[in-house]
């Protein structure tokens, strides 16, 4: 990796943090660059704007950690009903990269930032979307194989576990610990249990 390539990915991640522990609104550009140690030509040579270094958070962290952890996992699943538990389960009681305290970041960014700028919009809708077709088509599948009901909408699945992920991390968020996190698991087992 180039220097210059490397110093992009530093101010990004550096950014990323400040912006997931303060707010997107409330992390300015010279905090970002005091925490990187880069100069502000440095900064600007790579983002003409904060809000493109933004949608390069977007796009260069948070797309590439969702797919990994949200995605993929979804897309193997043999079982669905096992495997979006077991999911749900790593995304809030283990995952290093999320913490209670901060909630979720794409939560976070999508409650601050949609209705101020069409570009975060576009990014975070994109996202979201992926998560919410790949869930759809891992009900659809696994209705095929028998191991879900016929009767079962996969959008609907869909809406409630996405909705239910990000409310819940709000609440951990608010709470500043994870036992709302072990209450709302067990009523997600239930329900999806009563997919079968």
């Amino acid at each position: 990796m180039s220097k210059a390539a490397n110093t992009r990915l530093t101010i990004l991640h550096k950014a990323f943090e400040l912006i997931y522990a303060k707010g997107y609104q409330t992390t300015s550009i010279d905090e970002i660059i005091a925490t990187t140690q880069v100069t502000k030509g440095a900064f600007y040579y790579h983002f003409k704007t904060k809000d493109e270094m933004g949608v390069a958070i977007i796009e260069e962290i948070l797309k590439p950690t969702m797919h990994e952890n949200f995605i993929k996992p979804t897309e193997a699943s043999q079982n669905p009903t096992e495997d979006f538990y077991n999911m749900i389960s790593y995304l809030l009681l283990e995952d290093p990269f999320l913490q209670v305290k901060y909630g979720c970041p794409v939560g976070n960014l999508t409650q601050e930032m949609t209705p101020w700028n069409t570009k975060f919009s576009e990014a975070l809708a994109e996202l979201v979307d992926l998560w919410k077709s790949t869930i759809i088509n891992s009900i659809d599948k696994g209705k095929e194989s028998g191991l879900i009901r016929k009767d079962v909408v996969g959008e609907q699945v869909a809406f409630f576990i996405l909705s239910g992920y990000w409310g819940i991390r709000n609440f951990g968020k608010l709470q500043n610990d994870n036992s709302s996190y072990v209450v709302y698991l067990k009523e997600l087992k239930s329900y999806l249990n009563g997919l079968k």
